[in-house]
């Protein structure tokens, strides 16, 4: 059964930085795309970044030049570090591998 597990998350004041952690299981990581997205109180879900197994990035316009996706096949980990936080930014952050989602991890982005 596939599973992927986010972490890294936690309180951050304006222009900080955090690093977060997806770990998936399941022999088909590699030939996953997966990506990142964050659902703020009242609003919908939104893609944040996504990556393709072969390398191909798509970022949100709002966290272009912020934020940077990557991913480590070999440790079935995808990260998402986030610079230059802004109180926009908090939300509770998800991973997601095709159908496949994490509990999330809250983002909190003090002014």
């Amino acid at each position: 059964q596939v599973q992927v597990v986010e972490s890294g998350g936690g309180l951050v004041q304006a222009g900080g930085s955090l690093r977060l952690s997806c770990a998936a299981s399941g022999s088909i990581f590699s030939l996953s795309s997966m990506g990142w997205y964050r659902q703020a109180p009242g609003k919908q879900r939104e893609l944040v970044a996504a990556i393709t197994r072969g390398g191909s990035i798509n970022y949100a316009d709002s966290v272009k030049g912020r934020f940077t996706i990557s991913r480590d096949n070999a440790k079935n980990m995808v990260y998402l570090q986030m610079n230059s936080l802004r109180p926009e930014d908090t939300a509770v952050y998800y991973c997601e591998q095709p159908g496949v989602w994490g509990q999330g991890t809250q983002v909190a982005g003090s002014s």
